[in-house]
């Protein structure tokens, strides 16, 4: 409690008075799951006249004089008033939306990476070809690559400088992740098929603090990320800085077959010699915020950068000893957002420049020794022929969200969000040099989305529905080698409209039941058209794919008892998709192409319990779906009815933790978790192909690993240190037919925060 003036000479003695009760308060901190978070501490000004003096004792009346007044009665002390708010986490938990919303505070201190925390929830399934900057595919109730928009802030991945791909970001940097599953909220103004796995960062920039982790493991393994920010002054402009390092050998040993003295194939455990990756970037951001006319502005720039050696083909049975591909980005974002009364505008711009190098000039033969065998008689290693190509792509964005509130309870959206992209490229090494360089191409794509939805929440909040339209603008040309070498100008403009509705009811203490749908609309990518200059060719044929996407959940939360928090979810979907666009081709080549038709359905649950207190949590989820293809025409219509081929089916997950506070010291804890992970075996190809024992196949898997993590919390800092067993089996395992994962691994990590 604070008394002062309520103004001086500078209008501020009140004000300033509580600011400085405020700066000297000490409390426990907020706690989320048993961890400390940190938290706003908000003052609230309450001005009431001083309390009337107490009543003196006055001598006794004589006769003649009045009769004193009766004092009133004192009232009684008001009760006091305790208000609990959700945290954003909770809040989209609690939505309409059919969202799945990762908090990675406990994740962090460990050594994990985000490919491996997406890979322990349910409805994802994350496929690697090897270590760390190995490609990676993700899938989300079957489908899969762009069918799965991935942002950061809201920004397309790709435009922000976080490296090769989701699975590579620093986790660090994730304050949570949210999943979007199957039905999209316009405000992304994204036109994804199958979802939105959307990061979220940190974006604290009040006062000043910094960070650093530093992570050290098997296969020549380190990572580094920083972080730092400045506010000048109570209301002043901030800085924020960030980087990452991250550096493997990914020299891990694989089983394959080599040549004996004689000539003949033997089996053989060999470390890989060619599939290092390195990787370095960062981001400066300025700007203002708590303005008249801005709740925050800010402009940031990103600059970053990756190498990756290849090791192999796409089945693991020719090692390459040359090919590199490298990629740097360069861009800026500017963010504005603003809310007035019961208008609110929220809108980003930036735009991104992309040079990808690919290099296959190998004039050798390698074997899985990495030794030299013969010369081969034309360079390059991935198809016979040279390589040394760059591409460049040039990019921009802009998102502008506007919401206007109508009444309580009732809100009115919309979303415009343009995206442009030019590609241009030269390959220095044609077959022959009179022919035309088939990458000095013009190619331009550019799309628009639009959208409005309205929200209404009625029956005291019991009931929230979200009912929205959006729709979906395509404008792509491209020249074109055609036959005799002349060239040809194609294009496509291609217009869609889609719509959909979100429902959440809660229809007793919580309990909540969730039901959405979308007609969604996804139109090609420029990779997808284009080819990735490596392994994967242009097809310029490409239609949009659009799917009938359907959830339907039940969800419990006990909230805190005696025992402890339980919760648990199941969540039933559909996917009926049209003109589905998947990867297909050979060993050498890939291509993307319509399958025509392709129907997944399936259902996902998880279970969760936290002790009381949070000295002990168990987690576990599971995944059934069926993906199959459904069209009874076109290159795959002899295989209607088969699933479809190379990704996971059934798979779940089981998580345990264990944690001590204050065992040598206040403010001390130590952690120790285990998690498990099982996959069941599926067909690398088409299943009605082929004898049931000839069939290649990914088989059934399951892997654990275990964690042990020490943490101080003091006024000024937090530090934390843990190790962590990766693979604890040392199981041979695989995500891609042919193609091995690492082994047992030992990564240790630590990280500080002030």
């Amino acid at each position: 409690e604070v008394e002062a003036p309520a103004t001086d000479a500078h209008g501020r003695a009140f004000d300033q008075a509580a600011l400085d009760a405020a700066k000297g308060l000490r409390f426990e901190p907020a706690r989320l799951e048993g961890e400390p978070v940190a938290v706003r501490v908000r003052y609230v000004y309450v001005f009431e006249p001083p309390a009337a003096p107490a009543a003196s004792i006055s001598p006794t009346p004589t006769d003649t004089a009045l009769p004193a007044p009766a004092v009133p009665p004192s009232p009684p002390p008001e009760r006091p008033m305790v208000v609990i708010g959700l945290s954003p986490a909770e809040a989209l938990r609690r939505s309409a939306e059919a969202v799945t919303v990762i908090e990675t505070e406990p994740e962090r201190r460990a050594s994990s990476d985000l490919g491996e925390v997406l890979a322990r929830t349910e409805g994802v399934a994350l496929q690697r070809a090897g270590g760390l900057g190995s490609g990676t595919r993700f899938s989300l109730n079957g489908l899969t690559g762009d069918q799965i928009r991935f942002l950061v802030d809201g920004v397309p991945l790709e435009l922000t400088g976080f490296g090769p791909g989701i699975a590579h970001v620093p986790l660090d940097r994730v304050a949570r992740v949210e999943i979007y599953r199957g039905v999209v909220p316009i405000r992304f103004g994204a036109d994804a098929l199958g979802g939105v796995v959307n990061l979220v960062t940190d974006d604290d920039i009040d006062g000043t603090g910094a960070s650093a982790a530093y992570q050290l493991g098997s296969f020549g393994t380190h990572r580094v990320s920083l972080a730092a920010h400045h506010r000048f002054g109570q209301r002043g402009p901030f800085v924020r800085a960030d980087g990452f390092f991250d550096r493997a050998d990914n020299d891990y040993p694989i089983d394959v077959e080599v040549v004996d003295e004689r000539g003949r194939p033997r089996p053989a455990t060999v470390r890989r010699f060619h599939d290092d990756y390195r990787a370095f970037g960062g981001g400066l951001e300025v700007g203002v915020a708590e303005r008249s006319w801005a709740d925050r502005l800010s402009l940031r720039a990103f600059a970053t950068a990756y190498e990756k050696a290849l090791q192999h083909n796409a089945v693991m049975t020719r090692p390459y000893g040359e090919p590199v591909f490298g990629r740097a980005s360069y861009g800026a974002a500017l963010r504005y957002r603003l809310a007035v009364d019961v208008w609110a505008v929220d809108g980003v711009a930036g735009v991104g420049h992309r040079r990808s190098d690919f290099e296959d000039l190998g004039a050798f033969v390698y074997d899985w020794r990495g030794e030299r065998v013969v010369p081969r008689r034309t360079p390059g290693e991935l198809d016979g022929q040279p390589h040394d190509r760059t591409t460049w792509d040039d990019g921009g964005y802009a998102r502008l969200n506007g919401a206007w509130t109508l009444a309580e309870g009732h809100t009115l959206r919309a979303i415009v969000a343009p995206t442009g992209t030019l590609r241009s490229g030269t390959e220095r090494r044609k077959v022959k040099p009179t022919d035309r360089d088939p990458l000095d191409l013009d190619r331009r794509v550019v799309s628009l989305v639009e959208g409005v939805a309205y929200a209404a929440e009625v029956l005291g909040g019991r009931l929230e529905n979200v009912a929205f339209v959006k729709g979906y603008h395509h404008w792509a040309d491209s020249e074109d080698s055609a036959p005799g070498g002349s060239i040809r100008t194609r294009s496509t403009d291609l217009h869609a409209v889609g719509f959909g509705d979100a429902l959440r009811l809660r229809v007793g203490d919580g309990v909540t039941v969730k039901a959405s749908y979308e007609r969604a609309t996804r139109m090609p990518r420029a990779d997808e058209l284009f080819g990735d200059t490596v392994l994967v060719v242009a097809n310029l044929d490409l239609q949009p794919e659009r799917s009938d996407n359907v959830n339907l959940g039940v969800g419990v939360d006990s909230g805190g008892t005696r025992a402890g928090r339980f919760r648990a979810e199941v969540d039933g979907f559909a996917r009926l998709t049209d003109d589905l666009i998947v990867l297909w081709g050979s060993d050498q080549t890939l291509v993307y192409e319509n399958v025509y038709g392709a129907r997944s359905v399936g259902v996902q649950g998880h279970v969760d319990w936290e002790a009381p207190g949070g000295w002990a949590a168990v987690t576990g989820n599971v995944t059934w779906q069926d993906f199959r293809n459904v069209s009874d025409q076109g290159i795959f219509g002899d295989f209607e009815g088969d699933r479809v081929p190379n990704r996971p089916w059934l798979f779940a997950h089981v998580g345990a933790r264990l944690r001590a506070r204050g065992l040598l010291v206040s403010g001390d804890a130590l952690s120790v978790a285990w998690h498990t992970r099982y996959v069941h075996g599926f067909f690398r190809g088409w299943e009605s192909i082929g004898a049931a024992g000839s069939k290649q196949t990914v088989p059934s898997q399951q892997v654990h690993g275990a964690s042990l993590t020490a943490r101080l919390t003091r006024d000024r800092y937090d530090v934390s240190t843990g190790v962590e067993v990766t693979n604890l089996t040392d199981e041979k395992t695989y995500d891609f037919f042919g193609v091995q994962r690492p082994g047992r691994a030992l990564y240790w990590k630590t990280t500080m925060e002030l």
